[in-house]
Order: structure tokens, then sequence, then C-alpha cells
């Protein structure tokens, strides 16, 4: 049963009390042995993930699992590919720095979510942020790299994300101390499926606020791209966000309200997040402009929810900008694709947009190799920093 605007309240509640059986009984035997640390170091070794591929140099419990996990998405095609491509080559750069700020921000405001990555050791200390980036922008820089949805380098990725999810909900399990009668499952079925229509929906959302055109054939290419994540992330085809951008828009705007919550572990990261980005990449003069960036993206709802301070003469000089450039209309309410309105003017904000997309993917990628995770890292322990 596929999710639908009707029935999308009672499968959630479903989807928040499973996890990922293959990855988790892999992940479980792994921790057990403590061989973590040498399957991370393998990680390395796994630039791609094609069927039929040699996997006989890795042990044979992870070959297996591999194997099993190189069959495309549902109804995935070469025209997928070029729509996904079609927007990379559009929006690659503006998308990937929205994703690791208005995306990841996006994830805190899930209860849940902000409450597993903070009480877990490796994302929810002082050096989170930049874990946390760093292992994001492999996938947001990634996937827009010409042949990645092709050539199997995505999957490779996305496999190895899959694995690190598997690690929370495994230590949590093994700790003894998670509550699953308020929590469900760590990083369920819920949390992933959400996840990607918060790096999908939401990024498109926080385009459009920007005043930014995205055309309807671009839009519909960045869902693929994030349904194929979706399923490579090890999710059920009965929750897998659906390729067509107006279907996917229509079941994130039904949900959103019920799932994005103010919450003390919110603010909490997404302070952490603003403070790394001020202290580590972009001080003052370059911070204010930025953060206020974030707030439009979002909306002032939404940052107020995560905690995001309001600057009042930068806030409403976005607002005015980004309001004043052409709209787009047509599916999702409004929201996304269609065809693009005229636009009334330059938007004033272009240029503010364009230096911080061009600094903050100089952030990712030194963020790649500053912090050592260039690679997905599954996790061997978790901690409450509180």
């Amino acid at each position: 049963m596929a999710l639908t605007t009707a029935n999308i309240a009672s499968e959630l509640e479903v989807a928040n009390q499973a996890g990922d059986p293959e990855a988790d009984h892999l992940v479980s035997d792994l921790i057990d042995n403590r061989e973590i640390d040498g399957v991370n170091a393998l990680f390395r070794t796994i630039g791609t993930l094609r069927p039929g591929q040699d996997l006989s140099g890795l042990p044979p419990r992870l070959a297996t699992f591999l194997k099993g996990a190189t069959v495309d998405p549902p109804g995935w095609s070469g025209a997928d590919v070029r729509a996904a491509e079609s927007f990379f080559d559009h929006h690659h750069g503006v998308a990937s720095m929205l994703q690791g700020t208005v995306g990841l921000i996006g994830t805190y405001l899930a209860p849940t979510g902000a409450y597993t990555l903070r009480t877990t050791g490796r994302l929810g200390g002082v050096k989170g942020p930049g874990r946390r980036l760093s292992q994001s922008s492999r996938l947001f820089i990634g996937m827009g790299d010409r042949g990645a949805l092709s050539d199997g380098t995505l999957a490779a990725t996305v496999t190895k994300v899959r694995l690190v999810h598997a690690s929370v909900r495994q230590l949590h399990k093994k700790s003894g101390a998670w509550d699953y009668a308020k929590w469900g499952e760590p990083v369920s079925q819920k949390y992933t499926c959400g996840a990607t229509y918060v790096f999908s929906v939401q990024i498109l959302e926080a385009m459009r606020n920007l005043g930014l055109t995205v055309s309807r054939n671009d839009a519909q290419g960045f869902m693929g791209a994030w349904h194929y994540i979706n399923h490579y992330l090890g999710t059920p085809e009965r929750w897998l966000a659906p390729k067509d951008v107006g279907q996917a828009t229509a079941l994130w705007l039904t949900a959103r309200d019920d799932e994005w919550k103010p919450t003390e572990d919110g603010r909490f990261m997404t302070a952490q997040a603003l403070k790394f980005y001020k202290e580590e990449y972009l001080p003052e003069p370059a911070y204010s402009p930025f953060a206020a960036m974030i707030r439009t993206a979002l909306s002032d709802k939404y940052a107020d929810m995560a905690g995001i301070p309001r600057n009042a003469v930068l806030d409403t000089g976005a607002k005015l900008a980004s309001a004043g450039h052409g709209m787009m209309s047509g599916i999702g309410g409004g929201l996304l694709g269609g065809t693009a309105g005229k636009a009334t003017g330059v938007n004033p904000y272009d240029e503010i947009i364009g230096v911080a997309s061009k600094q903050f993917n100089r952030v990712e990628n030194y963020a790649l190799s500053r912090q050592g995770d260039d690679q997905p890292q599954m996790h061997e322990e978790i901690g409450d920093d509180r």
C-alpha cells in the first residue's frame, strides 16, 4: 500500500516502529564482534555499488548484504536520471548549500530526530556539527556529480548511510536506555522517510522562498533523485517517497505540522550548528546576512520554531528581495514547479545567495577533509551531552 494523504497519519505510526532488519542484523553482529572500526575503514574502498561487481575482498557478511542492496528503485529509468541531472546542472551549488543548512535544521524540528542526534555521541557532542556536515556533505555534493545516479557511486554512499543509521539503532537498543514507548524505533522508517521529504520538497520550497525559479522538469528530477536515495536507505516500497513531485508535495504538506514541533533538543541542535557556521567558517560581516537568508528560506514560522534569531533589518530586506522576484505557480499549492512566472526585476537577494552558496560549498568541501569523516562512518558509542 503506497502512502496517500488519506492514510499518511496511520502509515507513519506503523513506520515509526519499523527499523531495517537486514542492516540491523548485520550491524548488531559487527558491534558484538568489535568489527565496526574495520568495516568503517573498508567503507573507503567501496566507491561504487553495482549489480554483479566483485565483492570477494570484503567480509562475507558485508559482501552478502551489499549484493542484496544493489537493486534499482521500482520504476527507475534513464529518463529519471536525465531529469535529476538537469536539476543539478542548473541548481547544484544552491541546493547543496540549502540542504546543508535548511535541510539539516529541518531534521532537528522532528522531536525524535533531534533527540536521537543529540544522544548519539559522535553527532551530539562538541564536534557534532562538523561531523554532521562532513558526512552529509558527501551525499549532498556527490548526488549532483554527473553519472552518480547511474554508475553506482551514489548508491554506494547512500548504502553506507543506511548502515550508519543501523548502528545508531543498535547502539541505542544495546544501551537499554532508549524509551521505545515514547520515541518508537531509533532512526525509524518514519524518520528516514521524513528526512527524505525535508531534503527534497522542503528544499524546493526554500528555493521558492528565496525567489529562485525551478522548472517543473527540474523539480521532478530533484524529487526523483531523493526517491532513489530513499530506496537505497532501505525504506520499503510501502513508505517510499514518490518520484512525482506533486504527490510528494501533497504528502509533505499534509504531514509537516504534525511532525515538526519546537523542542529544547531541536533548538539546541540548531544553535550548535549556527555557532559552528559562525565560529568556524562564516564570521561577521558574512554571518548575519547568511543567517537571515536561512530564516527566509525556512520561513519565520519554522525559523522561530528552530530558534534562529531574528534580525529585523536583514530579515525584512531578504523578504522584500525574494518577494519581488517572480513566483512559481502550478502543483503543490503554488510551492513548486509548474511554469515559472516572469521575474518582475532582478532579485536583489541573488548576490547573497550566490556568495553564500559558493562560500558554503567551500565549507562543505573543507569539512569533508578537516573532519576526517569523508565517508559515512558507523558509530561505536552513544552519549548524552546534557
